[in-house]
């Protein structure tokens, strides 16, 4: 079946290159609200599913991009393992071509790592209808440009992903939730402060004058991390998953949000409600907000701006590009797709 699939794949994609008519990549859909507006016939990379190689003593897995993330994580959680850049799934539905398309991370990414620092290989059919495979299922150092890890974020418009092999790792054998009041501010600089130490830090979260701290290891280190940096411990219960998951209330009502991501050490950014992730490095920001006053603040910190969900789309989805960016963009996006088919504008206009 794998390779039958592969073949119509190609196929199809030919054929639309030649007619030069766009295609619409998806897998679980649960992350179409993510991006422009995708257009063109939908091509569903769900059918392609199933684990191809499973190393659990190699910490490595190679796996069909239509396979639900559920299924996956089960499966690693059978071996006590994870992905540890920890997914959002935005829906039953998700799968892990999505998640790499998408390119986002959890709770656990700072101190862990992001999607494409996993990625070890890639197979993905191109905007020519080839079936390309890079890298592989080993971790060693790569001369030239990372095809793979160029897919994480890609949205699709660079190839379709058929297969992905990532690093895995061990699960942690136990977690705690901290809880401390204090303002944004001090939040930032004492979670900076932990970072440079010896701590099992693997999330933090700040909202409202509360900021939470998940502690991941061997439980000795967890109990020595509670007693040097105090605070109330807490049952967090499912926060970390709902945080990743946007479960939290703070999400789910009713109004524009943006995904800001900056310097983990930047100043507040005076938006109204917020949540702020990853020691400060990215800030999701809600309400009725001056597009144009967000994105020249969070630019002029040295980051970028996205309007995650909600809001008026025609200023853009995606931080503006400088030129130079802008050009690599669009050579880019010829090299692997010449007919411009694959999730046109998907990311950004080049016409």
């Amino acid at each position: 079946m794998g390779a039958e699939f592969i073949a119509d794949l190609c196929e199809r994609v030919r054929d639309h290159a030649a007619r030069k008519s766009a295609l619409r990549i998806r897998g679980g859909g649960t992350k179409d609200f993510y991006g422009e507006e995708s257009r063109g016939e939908t091509l569903s990379t769900r059918a392609y599913s199933g684990i191809v190689a499973y190393e659990p003593k190699e910490l490595v897995l190679t796996v069909r991009a239509g396979t639900p993330l559920r299924e996956l994580e089960d499966a690693l959680a059978a071996e006590r393992q994870m992905l540890a850049f920890e997914p959002p799934h935005f829906g039953a539905e998700a799968t892990i071509g999505g998640a790499v398309a998408c390119g986002l991370s959890g709770p656990r990414r700072p101190y862990a790592g992001a999607v494409r620092d996993f990625v070890l290989g890639a197979r993905i059919v191109n905007g020519k209808g080839e079936d390309l495979a890079f890298g592989g299922r080993v971790i060693k150092n790569v001369a030239g440009y990372d095809v793979s890890r160029l897919m994480a974020g890609a949205l699709g418009t660079l190839g379709v992903i058929t297969e992905m092999s990532f690093k895995v790792l061990p699960r942690p054998a136990a977690e705690a939730t901290l809880a401390f009041e204090m303002d944004e501010a001090a939040a930032t600089t004492q979670v900076n402060r932990w970072a440079g130490q010896p701590l099992p830090l693997s999330a933090t979260a700040w909202h409202d004058g509360m900021l939470r701290v998940r502690l991941s290891g061997a439980a000795s280190a967890i109990a020595a991390a509670k007693t040097k940096m105090g605070g109330e411990e807490t049952d967090a219960g499912g926060y970390w998953t709902d945080l990743r998951e946007h479960r939290l209330p703070f999400f789910t009502a009713a109004r524009t949000l943006w995904r800001l991501s900056v310097p983990q050490t930047a100043d507040p950014i005076a938006t109204g409600a917020q949540i702020v992730e990853w020691g400060g490095g990215l800030r999701w920001a809600a309400g009725d907000l001056d597009p144009l006053t967000v994105r020249s603040t969070v630019e002029r910190l040295g980051g970028h701006a996205t309007l995650f969900r909600g809001g008026d789309r025609a200023i853009g989805v995606f931080h503006p590009l400088q030129p130079a960016v802008l050009k690599i963009h669009r050579r880019l996006k010829s090299a692997f797709d010449p007919a411009g088919i694959l999730n046109p504008d998907r990311m950004y206009r080049f016409g």
